[in-house]
This record gives C-alpha cells, sequence and structure tokens, in this order.
C-alpha cells in the first residue's frame, strides 16, 4: 500500500466524475466489477474494469436507508436494480460481480441485508468490508485515520503499518446537518437538503450548521485518544462542504485532509475489493 497522494486520489476520482457521463469501451466484460454504495442518501454504483478504470457510474438519490441500515429493503432493491440495469444498457453488458461496504462494526445481521438487496439485483457479493477501509483502498495511507462521514454515520478507522487497528461508527452525519438547517430555516427537511447539495448556498450553510461539524470533530477526537494519530483523512458526501477539514483539524488538533470530491472515495475504494477479491486487478 503507498503512501497518501493527493494528485493520484484526485486524477482516480475526476475518473469516476467523468464516467457518471462518459461510458468506456469494453474490452473484457467477464473482468468487469461493481462497487455498490448503499447508503443514507445516495446509492452510487462505480464499475471497474480489471486495470482499475472506471468504465461507468450510476447515482440516485434515495431515503431507504437510516443511520446506514435499510429501512425500506423493496425501495433499496428497486433502485440498485434500476442503476445495475442503466449501467448494462451503457456498457452492453451484464454485470454479475459486486462488492458492498457498511459502517464499521456493523452487526450479522445488517451485513445480510445489504448482501440480499445486491444479490436481489442479480449480482454476486465478492467481497464485504466496512466503510473507511474501503476508502483507503483509494487513499492508500499506511499511518493514520480514515474518517468516512456519510448521511447517516460516521464511521472511523486507524491504520497503523497499513494494518487497521482500532474501528468505531457514530450515528450521526448529514442528515443531522439537514434537520439543522431545516429548523434554522423553518423548512422541509427535502428542501434542507436541497439547500445543503447546493454549492451556492455552502459558506452560510457552514456558518448555520458548524456547531454540528464541530461535534463530529470532538467525536473522532475522542476516538483517536491513545492512539498516535498524526493525520486524519475525511472521507462522505457531507465532507464536501467547505471548511469541514479545517474544522475538523480545530476539534482534533491533528493535521486534517481532505480530497477532492470526497464523496466518491468510498464508492470507488468498494469497486477496488471487488478486483482485489477476484484476483483480477492488472497494472
Amino acid at each position: 500500500m503507498s503512501e497518501f497522494n493527493p494528485e493520484r486520489v484526485s486524477k482516480l476520482i475526476q475518473k469516476v466524475e467523468n464516467s457518471l457521463t462518459h461510458t468506456a469501451q469494453v474490452t473484457d466484460a467477464d473482468k468487469l466489477v461493481v462497487g455498490v454504495d448503499l447508503g443514507t442518501a445516495y446509492i452510487v454504483l462505480v464499475v471497474l474494469d480489471h486495470h482499475g478504470e472506471p468504465v461507468a457510474t450510476e447515482m440516485q438519490f434515495a431515503q431507504v436507508l437510516k443511520d446506514g441500515l435499510v429501512v425500506d429493503y423493496i425501495g433499496a432493491l428497486n433502485i440498485v436494480r434500476q442503476l445495475k440495469e442503466k449501467l448494462e444498457t451503457r456498457l452492453q453488458v451484464s454485470l454479475e460481480k459486486a462488492a458492498i461496504a457498511m459502517p464499521s462494526n456493523t452487526p450479522e445481521s445488517v451485513c445480510k441485508t445489504h448482501r440480499y438487496v445486491v444479490e436481489g439485483a442479480g449480482m454476486e457479493v465478492v467481497n464485504m468490508l466496512d466503510e473507511p477501509t474501503a476508502a483507503n483502498r483509494v487513499l492508500g495511507i499506511r499511518n493514520g485515520a480514515v474518517v468516512d462521514i456519510g448521511g447517516g454515520t460516521t464511521g472511523l478507522s486507524i491504520f497503523k503499518d497499513g494494518e487497521v487497528i482500532y474501528t468505531a461508527d457514530e450515528a450521526t452525519g448529514g442528515t443531522h446537518l439537514s434537520l439543522v438547517l431545516a429548523g434554522h430555516y423553518k423548512t422541509s427537511f427535502e428542501e434542507a437538503e436541497e439547500q445543503k447539495k447546493d454549492s451556492a448556498n455552502h459558506r452560510d450553510v457552514v456558518a448555520i450548521v458548524r456547531p454540528v461539524i464541530e461535534k463530529m470533530g470532538s467525536i473522532v477526537h475522542q476516538h483517536i485518544q491513545g492512539f498516535d494519530v498524526k493525520d486524519i483523512y475525511l472521507v462522505g458526501g457531507t465532507t464536501c462542504l467547505p471548511e469541514f477539514e479545517q474544522i475538523v483539524e480545530k476539534q482534533t488538533g491533528v493535521t486534517t485532509w481532505k480530497p477532492e470530491n470526497p464523496f466518491l472515495v468510498t464508492p470507488l475504494g468498494i469497486a477496488i475489493s471487488a478486483l482485489e477479491a477476484e484476483n483480477l486487478l492488472e497494472s
């Protein structure tokens, strides 16, 4: 595993962004894998070829999970099926192998539900891992803490010499920011979500939700106590807000990094883990 290289990570994420609208030519359909990220706010499917190159990506806003748990099984199943069909239409191939990720320390019963959603959509689950560890398939850090802040949960994994030595998960994420925004503006949760997603509003949003982000930073600070953590790496859609890394760094006292478009890091890492599980990854 290589040390964190911001330029390398940015290039990878840009390729995933590009694959949302551009479909790559596929030469070996049998060696394609899918990373399925069942998020509290978005469901994302990333398809990689055996070189680890993104060939197509689809995503959809969804509220079928709560705090990382599937609360609408049929809804989740239908969305994954629809996204898979869109990808298969774009690529003109059948997608059969997938990996999934869960919040850290997820009970086995919850893991099974995630697996059933993907299997129900017609794909074999070849790997299953926790979200921060999946993110590190992209980041490639050997020492430090990866913090994945999604819609419903904040997951944390501490790495030492490339190995996970501690994991934690807290039920706090972007949903909580939206609730605060809805209360502040006296508007609906859905309208607050739209406000939060619009980059034109980001500065105002951060000013309102800063105390919640500070609380997230203090949670991270509590979990890294007793460990020699010199760097924190933020991923997950919620961390897309500006100044997020500075606020966390101030709360933790630890140098905090955030890659470009941290939202797509974990879905890409999930897909990379599927390639590794199938021994398909070629340089």
